[in-house]
């Protein structure tokens, strides 16, 4: 598994970037990519991780996302009962950090 994965981390969602603008993109139980993380799937455990990163990377996945990777999520009372478990991934979910009017966090913040 990728760097992004602590041993032992329980649950785990899948990222990616789009290959037309580079925007970050999560693996949604439809089997598309979607950009809001709150409709990322979540999985249970090592075994389901590695299964969820198989169907995202299916036949012509590298001519829609590149860098797919799966990364530790823990259990909140927010979004999609989830969070981004690493600093990395909370910033790629909300967008740059330098403009709170820019990226996803500013269509959340109005």
């Amino acid at each position: 598994m990728a760097q992004h994965v602590s041993k032992g981390a329980r649950f785990h969602a899948v990222t990616a970037n789009r290959l037309t603008d580079g925007e970050v993109v999560y693996f949604s139980d439809q089997g598309t990519w979607v950009e809001n993380f709150s409709q990322a799937v979540i999985v249970d455990g090592a075994e389901a991780t590695e299964a969820l990163l198989e169907k995202a990377k299916t036949d012509g996945f590298l001519q829609v996302v590149i860098d797919v990777y799966p990364f530790e999520v823990i259990a909140d009372e927010t979004a999609n009962g989830f969070n981004p478990a690493s600093v990395r991934e909370l910033i790629r979910a909300a967008g740059p950090t330098v403009r709170l009017d820019l990226g996803k966090q500013a269509a959340t913040s109005s």
